[in-house]
Protein backbone atom coordinates (compact mmCIF):
# COMPACT_ATOMS: atom_id res chain seq x y z
CA UNK A 1 0.00 0.00 0.00
CA UNK A 2 1.48 3.37 -1.05
CA UNK A 3 1.80 5.99 1.77
CA UNK A 4 2.46 8.54 -1.03
CA UNK A 5 5.05 10.54 1.16
CA UNK A 6 7.22 10.98 -1.82
CA UNK A 7 4.79 11.68 -4.74
CA UNK A 8 5.22 15.27 -5.56
CA UNK A 9 4.18 17.03 -9.07
CA UNK A 10 5.75 19.71 -10.71
CA UNK A 11 4.54 23.43 -10.39
CA UNK A 12 5.69 26.55 -11.77
CA UNK A 13 6.63 27.90 -8.45
CA UNK A 14 10.20 27.24 -7.06
CA UNK A 15 8.77 24.53 -4.97
CA UNK A 16 7.02 20.79 -5.78
CA UNK A 17 3.64 20.54 -4.65
CA UNK A 18 3.51 17.37 -2.75
CA UNK A 19 0.39 15.55 -4.02
CA UNK A 20 -2.14 13.40 -1.98
CA UNK A 21 -5.07 11.80 -1.27
CA UNK A 22 -5.65 13.24 2.06
CA UNK A 23 -4.37 15.29 4.89
CA UNK A 24 -4.88 14.58 8.25
CA UNK A 25 -4.09 17.66 10.66
CA UNK A 26 -2.78 16.46 13.94
CA UNK A 27 -1.29 13.17 15.14
CA UNK A 28 -3.18 13.04 18.98
CA UNK A 29 -5.73 10.50 19.90
CA UNK A 30 -8.23 11.33 16.94
CA UNK A 31 -5.32 11.97 13.93
CA UNK A 32 -3.24 9.03 14.71
CA UNK A 33 -7.11 6.90 14.29
CA UNK A 34 -7.73 8.90 10.99
CA UNK A 35 -4.38 8.06 9.68
CA UNK A 36 -4.85 4.52 10.30
CA UNK A 37 -8.50 3.89 8.79
CA UNK A 38 -7.19 6.26 6.03
CA UNK A 39 -4.42 4.17 5.26
CA UNK A 40 -6.43 0.83 5.33
CA UNK A 41 -8.32 1.96 2.38
CA UNK A 42 -5.24 2.40 0.68
CA UNK A 43 -5.28 5.76 0.09
CA UNK A 44 -1.96 8.41 -0.42
CA UNK A 45 -2.38 9.78 3.23
CA UNK A 46 0.11 12.04 5.49
CA UNK A 47 -0.33 13.66 8.64
CA UNK A 48 1.05 16.55 9.87
CA UNK A 49 1.69 17.63 13.69
CA UNK A 50 2.88 20.65 14.83
CA UNK A 51 5.04 19.21 17.87
CA UNK A 52 7.66 17.07 17.69
CA UNK A 53 6.13 13.89 18.76
CA UNK A 54 2.44 12.58 18.78
CA UNK A 55 0.05 12.61 21.61
CA UNK A 56 -1.63 16.07 21.07
CA UNK A 57 -3.31 16.43 24.21
CA UNK A 58 -0.92 14.63 25.99
CA UNK A 59 2.09 15.91 23.89
CA UNK A 60 1.38 19.42 24.98
CA UNK A 61 0.34 19.05 28.46
CA UNK A 62 2.84 18.32 30.93
CA UNK A 63 1.93 20.55 33.62
CA UNK A 64 2.50 18.69 36.91
CA UNK A 65 -0.47 17.00 38.12
CA UNK A 66 -1.57 15.73 34.05
CA UNK A 67 -3.83 12.47 34.16
CA UNK A 68 -6.84 11.36 32.51
CA UNK A 69 -10.04 11.48 33.97
CA UNK A 70 -11.98 8.71 32.36
CA UNK A 71 -10.82 5.27 33.25
CA UNK A 72 -7.79 3.28 31.60
CA UNK A 73 -10.30 0.54 29.99
CA UNK A 74 -12.44 3.07 28.78
CA UNK A 75 -9.95 5.55 28.17
CA UNK A 76 -8.69 3.41 24.67
CA UNK A 77 -8.33 2.85 20.96
CA UNK A 78 -11.04 -0.51 20.03
CA UNK A 79 -8.86 -1.31 16.92
CA UNK A 80 -8.40 -5.04 18.36
CA UNK A 81 -8.74 -6.78 20.86
CA UNK A 82 -4.26 -7.79 20.55
CA UNK A 83 -3.58 -4.07 20.50
CA UNK A 84 -5.82 -3.09 23.99
CA UNK A 85 -3.83 -6.49 25.47
CA UNK A 86 -0.90 -5.02 24.83
CA UNK A 87 -0.73 -2.48 27.03
CA UNK A 88 -1.28 -2.49 30.68
CA UNK A 89 -1.74 0.57 32.55
CA UNK A 90 -0.79 1.22 35.49
CA UNK A 91 -3.53 2.77 37.31
CA UNK A 92 -6.92 3.20 36.74
CA UNK A 93 -6.41 7.03 35.77
CA UNK A 94 -2.60 7.21 34.24
CA UNK A 95 -0.84 10.17 34.65
CA UNK A 96 0.68 12.16 31.11
CA UNK A 97 3.79 10.54 30.89
CA UNK A 98 2.21 7.30 30.47
CA UNK A 99 -0.66 8.38 28.18
CA UNK A 100 1.45 9.96 26.24
CA UNK A 101 3.95 6.74 25.95
CA UNK A 102 1.09 4.49 25.18
CA UNK A 103 -0.01 6.67 21.96
CA UNK A 104 4.09 6.88 20.66
CA UNK A 105 2.98 2.94 21.82
CA UNK A 106 0.13 2.61 19.44
CA UNK A 107 1.81 4.81 16.62
CA UNK A 108 4.69 1.99 16.59
CA UNK A 109 2.61 -0.96 16.53
CA UNK A 110 0.52 0.35 14.06
CA UNK A 111 3.95 1.13 11.93
CA UNK A 112 2.48 5.09 11.60
CA UNK A 113 5.47 7.29 12.03
CA UNK A 114 6.53 7.01 8.01
CA UNK A 115 2.88 8.76 7.90
CA UNK A 116 3.06 11.28 10.37
CA UNK A 117 4.98 14.58 9.52
CA UNK A 118 6.47 16.09 12.94
CA UNK A 119 7.56 19.84 13.82
CA UNK A 120 4.75 21.07 10.54
CA UNK A 121 2.39 23.21 11.30
CA UNK A 122 -0.62 23.99 8.63
CA UNK A 123 -1.20 27.54 8.31
CA UNK A 124 -4.12 27.52 5.31
CA UNK A 125 -6.11 25.27 3.24
CA UNK A 126 -8.30 27.07 0.15
CA UNK A 127 -10.72 24.77 -1.80
CA UNK A 128 -9.84 25.02 -6.12
CA UNK A 129 -13.15 25.23 -7.21
CA UNK A 130 -12.21 24.21 -10.64
CA UNK A 131 -10.49 20.54 -9.26
CA UNK A 132 -12.29 20.01 -6.12
CA UNK A 133 -9.32 19.48 -4.38
CA UNK A 134 -7.27 21.61 -0.99
CA UNK A 135 -4.44 23.53 -1.63
CA UNK A 136 -2.72 23.58 1.40
CA UNK A 137 0.47 25.10 2.96
CA UNK A 138 2.67 24.43 6.04
CA UNK A 139 4.31 27.46 7.92
CA UNK A 140 7.77 26.38 6.75
CA UNK A 141 6.68 26.65 2.86
CA UNK A 142 5.75 23.36 2.07
CA UNK A 143 2.87 22.87 -0.78
CA UNK A 144 0.59 20.04 -0.77
CA UNK A 145 -2.46 19.52 -3.41
CA UNK A 146 -5.06 16.81 -1.54
CA UNK A 147 -8.30 15.45 -2.29
CA UNK A 148 -9.87 15.23 1.46
CA UNK A 149 -8.58 17.50 4.27
CA UNK A 150 -9.16 15.72 7.43
CA UNK A 151 -8.98 18.17 10.79
CA UNK A 152 -8.02 16.44 13.62
CA UNK A 153 -7.00 19.20 16.32
CA UNK A 154 -8.66 18.65 19.20
CA UNK A 155 -11.51 20.44 20.82
CA UNK A 156 -9.02 21.65 23.19
CA UNK A 157 -6.18 22.96 20.99
CA UNK A 158 -6.23 26.59 20.99
CA UNK A 159 -4.94 28.01 24.56
CA UNK A 160 -5.86 31.05 25.00
CA UNK A 161 -2.58 32.98 25.97
CA UNK A 162 -2.51 36.63 25.91
CA UNK A 163 -5.10 36.67 28.51
CA UNK A 164 -4.13 39.92 30.64
CA UNK A 165 -3.13 43.62 29.61
CA UNK A 166 0.48 43.69 30.76
CA UNK A 167 1.78 40.29 30.08
CA UNK A 168 4.75 41.07 28.63
CA UNK A 169 5.86 42.85 31.35
CA UNK A 170 6.40 40.71 33.91
CA UNK A 171 9.85 40.15 34.51
CA UNK A 172 8.90 36.59 35.56
CA UNK A 173 8.09 33.13 33.49
CA UNK A 174 4.84 32.83 32.37
CA UNK A 175 3.33 29.15 31.20
CA UNK A 176 0.24 28.63 29.96
CA UNK A 177 -0.43 24.63 30.92
CA UNK A 178 -1.50 23.79 27.02
CA UNK A 179 1.87 25.03 26.32
CA UNK A 180 4.20 23.53 29.32
CA UNK A 181 7.74 23.22 28.25
CA UNK A 182 9.22 20.13 28.23
CA UNK A 183 12.32 20.70 30.23
CA UNK A 184 9.76 21.25 32.73
CA UNK A 185 9.36 24.42 35.39
CA UNK A 186 11.17 24.75 38.63
CA UNK A 187 8.50 26.35 40.98
CA UNK A 188 10.67 24.65 44.07
CA UNK A 189 10.72 27.19 46.50
CA UNK A 190 9.35 30.21 44.46
CA UNK A 191 6.29 32.60 44.72
CA UNK A 192 3.81 31.45 42.02
CA UNK A 193 0.58 32.36 40.79
CA UNK A 194 -1.99 29.57 39.33
CA UNK A 195 -4.86 31.78 37.17
CA UNK A 196 -7.93 29.43 36.88
CA UNK A 197 -9.72 27.07 38.78
CA UNK A 198 -11.39 24.31 36.47
CA UNK A 199 -9.87 20.93 35.49
CA UNK A 200 -6.56 21.85 34.84
CA UNK A 201 -5.89 24.54 37.43
CA UNK A 202 -7.18 21.79 40.48
CA UNK A 203 -4.24 19.70 38.98
CA UNK A 204 -1.82 21.91 39.05
CA UNK A 205 -2.58 23.52 42.13
CA UNK A 206 -2.52 20.38 44.04
CA UNK A 207 0.59 19.27 42.59
CA UNK A 208 2.69 22.33 43.17
CA UNK A 209 1.28 23.08 46.68
CA UNK A 210 3.72 21.20 48.68
CA UNK A 211 6.87 22.49 46.78
CA UNK A 212 6.43 26.22 46.41
CA UNK A 213 7.40 28.65 48.85
CA UNK A 214 4.00 30.59 48.12
CA UNK A 215 0.81 29.47 46.40
CA UNK A 216 -1.69 32.43 45.44
CA UNK A 217 -4.74 30.81 43.63
CA UNK A 218 -6.76 33.23 41.52
CA UNK A 219 -10.49 32.14 41.89
CA UNK A 220 -12.98 33.60 39.51
CA UNK A 221 -15.37 30.51 39.23
CA UNK A 222 -15.03 28.10 41.55
CA UNK A 223 -16.07 24.63 40.37
CA UNK A 224 -17.92 21.18 42.29
CA UNK A 225 -15.56 17.98 41.78
CA UNK A 226 -15.22 14.28 43.41
CA UNK A 227 -12.96 13.11 44.70
CA UNK A 228 -10.30 10.73 42.93
CA UNK A 229 -10.09 6.84 43.57
CA UNK A 230 -7.24 5.94 41.47
CA UNK A 231 -6.18 2.19 42.73
CA UNK A 232 -2.60 0.82 41.14
CA UNK A 233 -3.78 -1.89 38.19
CA UNK A 234 -2.17 -5.07 38.52
CA UNK A 235 -2.46 -8.34 35.38
CA UNK A 236 -4.79 -9.83 37.27
CA UNK A 237 -6.99 -6.30 36.79
CA UNK A 238 -6.07 -6.08 33.09
CA UNK A 239 -7.18 -9.13 32.36
CA UNK A 240 -10.21 -8.48 33.74
CA UNK A 241 -11.21 -5.97 31.01
CA UNK A 242 -9.36 -7.61 28.30
CA UNK A 243 -11.91 -10.37 28.91
CA UNK A 244 -14.46 -8.06 28.43
CA UNK A 245 -13.31 -5.97 25.14
CA UNK A 246 -15.97 -7.00 22.97
CA UNK A 247 -18.43 -5.95 25.87
CA UNK A 248 -16.90 -2.66 26.12
CA UNK A 249 -16.32 -1.97 22.96
CA UNK A 250 -20.12 -2.06 21.89
CA UNK A 251 -21.09 -0.54 25.70
CA UNK A 252 -19.42 2.87 25.33
CA UNK A 253 -20.96 3.29 21.71
CA UNK A 254 -24.71 3.40 23.74
CA UNK A 255 -24.25 5.29 26.97
CA UNK A 256 -24.88 9.21 27.52
CA UNK A 257 -21.31 10.23 27.43
CA UNK A 258 -19.17 7.36 25.99
CA UNK A 259 -18.11 6.09 28.99
CA UNK A 260 -19.07 2.28 30.72
CA UNK A 261 -21.96 3.53 33.16
CA UNK A 262 -24.69 5.11 32.22
CA UNK A 263 -28.21 7.20 33.82
CA UNK A 264 -29.68 3.64 35.10
CA UNK A 265 -31.73 4.25 38.54
CA UNK A 266 -35.15 5.06 38.92
CA UNK A 267 -36.23 8.63 37.47
CA UNK A 268 -35.81 11.28 40.85
CA UNK A 269 -39.62 11.41 41.21
CA UNK A 270 -39.96 7.87 41.80
CA UNK A 271 -37.48 7.88 44.88
CA UNK A 272 -37.85 9.03 48.52
CA UNK A 273 -34.81 11.85 49.90
CA UNK A 274 -32.89 8.99 51.84
CA UNK A 275 -32.87 6.34 48.15
CA UNK A 276 -31.51 9.45 46.26
CA UNK A 277 -28.85 9.98 48.71
CA UNK A 278 -27.92 6.74 49.07
CA UNK A 279 -27.38 6.75 45.65
CA UNK A 280 -26.02 10.24 45.55
CA UNK A 281 -23.25 8.46 48.10
CA UNK A 282 -22.77 5.39 46.24
CA UNK A 283 -21.32 7.31 43.19
CA UNK A 284 -19.47 9.73 45.82
CA UNK A 285 -17.53 6.96 46.65
CA UNK A 286 -16.84 5.33 43.29
CA UNK A 287 -14.39 8.32 42.59
CA UNK A 288 -15.01 8.60 39.06
CA UNK A 289 -17.43 10.94 36.58
CA UNK A 290 -19.61 8.46 37.12
CA UNK A 291 -21.10 11.03 40.36
CA UNK A 292 -21.83 12.91 36.97
CA UNK A 293 -22.76 10.95 34.09
CA UNK A 294 -24.67 7.67 36.23
CA UNK A 295 -26.45 9.45 38.88
CA UNK A 296 -29.30 11.28 37.67
CA UNK A 297 -30.27 12.91 34.32
CA UNK A 298 -32.49 15.40 35.61
CA UNK A 299 -29.36 17.47 36.93
CA UNK A 300 -28.68 18.48 32.78
CA UNK A 301 -32.89 20.20 33.06
CA UNK A 302 -34.30 21.03 36.30
CA UNK A 303 -33.14 23.32 38.75
CA UNK A 304 -34.34 22.30 41.12
CA UNK A 305 -33.09 18.97 41.59
CA UNK A 306 -29.66 20.37 40.88
CA UNK A 307 -29.47 22.36 43.48
CA UNK A 308 -30.50 19.21 45.74
CA UNK A 309 -27.47 17.87 44.15
CA UNK A 310 -25.29 20.44 44.20
CA UNK A 311 -25.93 21.02 48.09
CA UNK A 312 -25.09 17.39 48.93
CA UNK A 313 -21.57 18.11 47.03
CA UNK A 314 -21.14 21.53 49.08
CA UNK A 315 -21.68 19.92 52.10
CA UNK A 316 -18.84 17.59 50.96
CA UNK A 317 -16.66 20.58 50.33
CA UNK A 318 -17.22 22.02 53.43
CA UNK A 319 -16.58 19.37 55.88
CA UNK A 320 -12.88 19.13 53.92
CA UNK A 321 -12.42 22.65 54.10
CA UNK A 322 -13.10 22.58 58.35
CA UNK A 323 -16.30 25.03 57.65
CA UNK A 324 -14.02 27.85 57.06
CA UNK A 325 -16.43 30.69 56.40
CA UNK A 326 -13.98 32.83 53.86
CA UNK A 327 -12.58 29.49 52.26
CA UNK A 328 -16.13 28.34 52.18
CA UNK A 329 -17.06 31.75 50.23
CA UNK A 330 -14.12 31.85 47.84
CA UNK A 331 -14.29 27.99 46.49
CA UNK A 332 -18.02 26.25 46.82
CA UNK A 333 -19.77 27.13 43.65
CA UNK A 334 -23.39 28.83 44.42
CA UNK A 335 -24.03 30.65 40.99
CA UNK A 336 -24.35 27.34 38.87
CA UNK A 337 -25.60 23.90 39.75
CA UNK A 338 -23.61 20.66 39.59
CA UNK A 339 -23.25 19.03 36.06
CA UNK A 340 -23.75 22.28 34.02
CA UNK A 341 -19.85 23.25 33.92
CA UNK A 342 -17.26 20.34 33.22
CA UNK A 343 -16.89 18.09 36.64
CA UNK A 344 -13.42 17.81 37.96
CA UNK A 345 -11.69 14.87 39.29
CA UNK A 346 -9.21 15.85 42.16
CA UNK A 347 -7.11 14.13 45.03
CA UNK A 348 -6.66 16.83 47.69
CA UNK A 349 -7.40 19.74 46.15
CA UNK A 350 -9.69 21.35 49.00
CA UNK A 351 -7.09 20.53 51.60
CA UNK A 352 -4.53 22.68 49.93
CA UNK A 353 -6.17 26.01 50.90
CA UNK A 354 -5.26 24.96 54.51
CA UNK A 355 -1.74 25.37 54.46
CA UNK A 356 0.19 27.90 55.24
CA UNK A 357 1.88 28.63 52.07
CA UNK A 358 -1.37 29.04 49.71
CA UNK A 359 -3.91 31.99 49.46
CA UNK A 360 -6.99 31.64 47.66
CA UNK A 361 -7.71 35.20 45.86
CA UNK A 362 -10.81 36.05 45.27
CA UNK A 363 -11.37 37.35 41.88
CA UNK A 364 -15.02 37.73 42.07
CA UNK A 365 -14.75 40.48 44.91
CA UNK A 366 -11.54 42.13 43.24
CA UNK A 367 -10.63 40.94 39.57
CA UNK A 368 -7.39 40.99 37.86
CA UNK A 369 -7.09 44.11 36.44
CA UNK A 370 -3.56 43.41 34.81
CA UNK A 371 0.11 42.12 35.05
CA UNK A 372 3.20 44.26 36.00
CA UNK A 373 6.84 43.57 36.11
CA UNK A 374 6.51 42.34 39.71
CA UNK A 375 3.21 40.14 39.49
CA UNK A 376 -0.72 40.23 39.22
CA UNK A 377 -2.35 43.52 39.99
CA UNK A 378 -6.15 43.38 41.18
CA UNK A 379 -9.04 45.51 40.63
CA UNK A 380 -8.48 47.19 44.75
CA UNK A 381 -4.98 48.09 44.17
CA UNK A 382 -2.89 45.34 45.24
CA UNK A 383 -0.11 43.53 43.91
CA UNK A 384 0.76 40.12 43.96
CA UNK A 385 4.15 39.87 43.92
CA UNK A 386 5.26 36.19 42.26
CA UNK A 387 8.08 34.81 40.44
CA UNK A 388 6.19 32.38 37.89
CA UNK A 389 2.50 32.72 36.44
CA UNK A 390 1.02 29.28 35.66
CA UNK A 391 -2.11 30.63 33.49
CA UNK A 392 -4.76 27.72 33.99
CA UNK A 393 -7.03 29.78 31.49
CA UNK A 394 -8.52 27.67 29.08
CA UNK A 395 -9.02 27.13 25.32
CA UNK A 396 -11.04 28.73 22.56
CA UNK A 397 -12.85 25.37 22.70
CA UNK A 398 -14.63 23.18 19.58
CA UNK A 399 -14.06 26.37 16.82
CA UNK A 400 -10.17 27.67 18.22
CA UNK A 401 -8.14 24.75 16.52
CA UNK A 402 -9.63 25.28 12.89
CA UNK A 403 -10.05 28.69 13.13
CA UNK A 404 -6.43 29.62 13.68
CA UNK A 405 -5.89 28.00 10.50
CA UNK A 406 -6.91 29.98 7.28
CA UNK A 407 -9.33 27.93 5.74
CA UNK A 408 -11.30 28.99 2.81
CA UNK A 409 -13.80 26.95 1.24
CA UNK A 410 -16.03 27.93 -2.04
CA UNK A 411 -15.55 31.38 -3.38
CA UNK A 412 -12.77 32.07 -0.80
CA UNK A 413 -15.00 31.77 2.07
CA UNK A 414 -13.44 31.61 5.48
CA UNK A 415 -14.33 29.44 7.94
CA UNK A 416 -13.14 31.48 10.92
CA UNK A 417 -15.07 34.79 9.60
CA UNK A 418 -17.79 32.24 9.27
CA UNK A 419 -17.98 31.07 13.04
CA UNK A 420 -16.92 34.17 14.45
CA UNK A 421 -20.57 34.98 13.39
CA UNK A 422 -22.26 31.70 13.73
CA UNK A 423 -21.29 28.52 15.18
CA UNK A 424 -22.72 25.83 13.05
CA UNK A 425 -21.72 22.29 11.62
CA UNK A 426 -23.65 19.36 9.94
CA UNK A 427 -23.45 16.47 12.78
CA UNK A 428 -20.21 17.89 13.39
CA UNK A 429 -18.60 16.66 10.62
CA UNK A 430 -18.80 19.32 7.67
CA UNK A 431 -19.81 23.10 6.92
CA UNK A 432 -21.61 23.54 4.01
CA UNK A 433 -19.32 25.55 1.54
CA UNK A 434 -16.40 23.61 2.27
CA UNK A 435 -16.53 20.34 0.04
CA UNK A 436 -14.30 17.73 0.95
CA UNK A 437 -13.43 19.10 4.72
CA UNK A 438 -14.02 16.28 7.27
CA UNK A 439 -14.21 17.11 11.00
CA UNK A 440 -13.72 15.42 14.12
CA UNK A 441 -13.96 16.67 17.95
CA UNK A 442 -15.73 19.71 16.15
CA UNK A 443 -18.99 21.68 17.38
CA UNK A 444 -22.11 20.45 17.13
CA UNK A 445 -21.20 16.58 17.55
CA UNK A 446 -20.84 15.46 21.64
CA UNK A 447 -16.78 15.04 20.81
CA UNK A 448 -16.66 18.71 21.64
CA UNK A 449 -17.14 18.49 25.07
CA UNK A 450 -19.61 15.81 26.40
CA UNK A 451 -17.85 12.61 25.68
CA UNK A 452 -15.26 10.80 26.35
CA UNK A 453 -12.76 11.36 23.45
CA UNK A 454 -11.34 7.98 22.20
CA UNK A 455 -15.12 6.74 21.88
CA UNK A 456 -16.48 9.51 20.00
CA UNK A 457 -13.60 10.46 18.25
CA UNK A 458 -13.50 6.55 17.13
CA UNK A 459 -17.04 6.52 15.89
CA UNK A 460 -16.43 9.77 13.83
CA UNK A 461 -13.82 8.73 12.05
CA UNK A 462 -15.24 5.47 11.72
CA UNK A 463 -17.96 7.62 9.48
CA UNK A 464 -16.32 9.80 8.05
CA UNK A 465 -13.99 6.54 6.54
CA UNK A 466 -17.50 5.14 5.53
CA UNK A 467 -18.40 8.18 3.77
CA UNK A 468 -15.21 8.77 1.46
CA UNK A 469 -15.51 4.86 0.68
CA UNK A 470 -18.98 5.25 -0.27
CA UNK A 471 -17.97 8.00 -2.32
CA UNK A 472 -15.20 6.27 -4.05
CA UNK A 473 -17.08 2.96 -4.38
CA UNK A 474 -19.92 5.48 -6.52
CA UNK A 475 -17.21 7.29 -8.40
CA UNK A 476 -17.70 10.10 -6.66
CA UNK A 477 -15.00 13.08 -5.70
CA UNK A 478 -16.40 15.65 -3.77
CA UNK A 479 -18.52 15.36 -0.47
CA UNK A 480 -20.13 18.53 0.48
CA UNK A 481 -23.07 18.41 3.26
CA UNK A 482 -25.87 20.49 1.83
CA UNK A 483 -27.47 23.45 3.13
CA UNK A 484 -30.37 22.43 4.11
CA UNK A 485 -29.53 19.47 6.25
CA UNK A 486 -26.96 21.46 8.00
CA UNK A 487 -29.81 23.76 9.05
CA UNK A 488 -32.37 21.22 10.12
CA UNK A 489 -29.29 19.66 12.13
CA UNK A 490 -28.14 23.03 13.65
CA UNK A 491 -32.36 23.92 14.47
CA UNK A 492 -31.86 19.89 16.11
CA UNK A 493 -28.86 20.74 17.94
CA UNK A 494 -30.52 24.17 19.19
CA UNK A 495 -33.42 22.44 20.57
CA UNK A 496 -32.02 19.80 22.57
CA UNK A 497 -29.46 22.12 23.60
CA UNK A 498 -31.96 25.32 24.60
CA UNK A 499 -33.97 22.39 27.04
CA UNK A 500 -30.81 21.48 29.15
CA UNK A 501 -29.67 24.01 31.97
CA UNK A 502 -26.40 23.44 29.83
CA UNK A 503 -27.04 26.60 27.53
CA UNK A 504 -28.33 28.42 30.74
CA UNK A 505 -24.93 28.72 32.60
CA UNK A 506 -21.57 30.78 31.32
CA UNK A 507 -18.70 28.63 30.75
CA UNK A 508 -15.83 27.23 27.97
CA UNK A 509 -19.69 24.90 27.17
CA UNK A 510 -21.31 28.17 25.64
CA UNK A 511 -18.39 29.90 24.42
CA UNK A 512 -18.53 32.55 26.80
CA UNK A 513 -14.55 32.25 27.57
CA UNK A 514 -14.52 33.88 24.62
CA UNK A 515 -14.71 37.58 24.42
CA UNK A 516 -17.19 38.17 21.32
CA UNK A 517 -17.57 34.11 20.46
CA UNK A 518 -21.05 33.43 19.54
CA UNK A 519 -23.08 31.82 21.94
CA UNK A 520 -24.13 28.51 21.33
CA UNK A 521 -23.55 24.91 23.13
CA UNK A 522 -20.43 23.67 21.40
CA UNK A 523 -21.70 19.72 22.28
CA UNK A 524 -24.20 17.83 21.06
CA UNK A 525 -26.83 17.79 24.21
CA UNK A 526 -28.25 14.65 23.00
CA UNK A 527 -26.12 12.16 24.43
CA UNK A 528 -23.80 9.61 22.34
CA UNK A 529 -26.08 6.52 22.02
CA UNK A 530 -28.83 8.91 20.03
CA UNK A 531 -25.88 10.94 18.28
CA UNK A 532 -24.94 7.24 17.30
CA UNK A 533 -27.70 5.71 15.97
CA UNK A 534 -28.55 9.08 13.48
CA UNK A 535 -25.13 8.65 11.72
CA UNK A 536 -25.50 5.15 11.47
CA UNK A 537 -28.67 6.40 9.85
CA UNK A 538 -27.35 8.75 7.40
CA UNK A 539 -24.64 6.23 6.29
CA UNK A 540 -27.93 3.56 5.82
CA UNK A 541 -29.73 6.13 3.32
CA UNK A 542 -26.50 6.83 1.56
CA UNK A 543 -25.98 10.06 2.96
CA UNK A 544 -28.62 11.90 1.66
CA UNK A 545 -27.40 15.44 3.98
CA UNK A 546 -23.90 14.65 1.90
CA UNK A 547 -24.40 16.25 -1.91
CA UNK A 548 -21.61 14.16 -4.12
CA UNK A 549 -20.23 14.61 -7.57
Amino acid sequence: MSTGLDITVPTTEATPVTRLDAVVIGAGITGIYQLYKMRELGLNVRAYETGSGVGGTWYWNRYPGARVDSQAEIYNYWISEELYKAWKPSERFPAQPETEAWLNFVADQLDLRKDIQLNTRIVSAHYQEDTGRWDVRTADGEHIDTRFLLTCCGPLSAPLINRFPGQESFRGEVHHTGLWPKAGVDVKGKRVAVVGTGATGIQVIQSMAPEVALLKVFVRTPQYMVPLKNPKYSQADWDHWTSRFHETKQRVRSTFAGFDFDFANKPWAELTPSERTRILEKFWAEGSLSMWLATFPEIFFDEKIGEVVSEFVREKMRERLRHDPDLCRVLIPTRHTFGTHRVPLENGYLEVYLRDNVEAVDCRASPIERIVPEGIQTADGRIHDVDVIVLAVGYDAGTGGLARIDIRGRGGRSLKELWQKDIRTAMGFQVHGYPNLFMTTAPLAPSAALCNVPTCAQQQVDWIVGCVDYARRNGKKVIEATKEFEDEWVRHHDELASATLLSKTNSWYMGANVEGKPRRLVAYAGGVGAYNSQCDEEAAKGYPGFAMR
